[in-house]
């Protein structure tokens, strides 16, 4: 068994771009992930880590393609879209940005180690808290993924991310918030 004080809790994405109702990627979702992933980071208390995606500069590949497609994502680093949501911003965390859906790599290695036990919580389940978790995976990273503290981009798009997921025991687990927080 695990304890907080051998495992990192990564909260990926919790930005206005994904928070907003008003935004094109708004998860309807993000409200009820709030009060999980604030009580998940008092037992993992200098053990948090936030992510932030950002547009990739210059964008190559298939971003300049993506950022077409999604023009009002194509912003500076800086822009308060990518900000942290107010009720997340004043956790005791690490913030870590990146181009990337996935959140997996030498950035976030060098924080935890290269095989680590994490804790998964965040925005979009179906799009970056997958792509973390199975990248993470398979560089040999433990995961629970709490379900109740993902926001999917719709219930049924998180539902089917965790239906992937679950297909990688033991390497990710999941488990609820109050499993992973008695």
């Amino acid at each position: 068994m695990w304890s907080a004080s051998d495992a990192w809790l990564l909260v990926i994405d919790p930005q206005r771009i994904f928070a907003d109702a008003e935004s094109p990627w708004g998860s309807p979702m993000f409200p009820s992930i709030v009060d999980p992933v604030r009580r998940l980071a008092d037992d993992f208390r200098g053990r948090v880590i936030l992510t932030r995606w950002v547009a990739p500069r210059p964008a190559v590949g298939s971003w300049s393609a993506y950022l077409q497609e999604w023009p009002f994502a194509d912003l500076s680093a800086d822009d308060r879209l990518f900000d942290v949501v107010e009720e997340l911003s004043g956790l005791d965390a690490q913030v870590m940005s990146a181009t990337t859906f996935g959140k997996w790599g030498s950035d976030l290695q060098a924080i935890t180690g290269p095989t680590p036990r994490l804790v998964l919580t965040g925005v979009s389940t179906d799009c970056c808290v997958v792509s973390t978790a199975l990248a993470a995976a398979d560089a040999g990273a433990t995961l629970t993924v709490v379900t109740d503290a993902c926001a999917g981009s719709t219930p049924e798009n998180h539902q089917r991310a965790l239906d992937v997921m679950a297909l990688y025991p033991p390497q990710i687990t999941l488990a609820t918030s109050a499993e992973v927080h008695p």
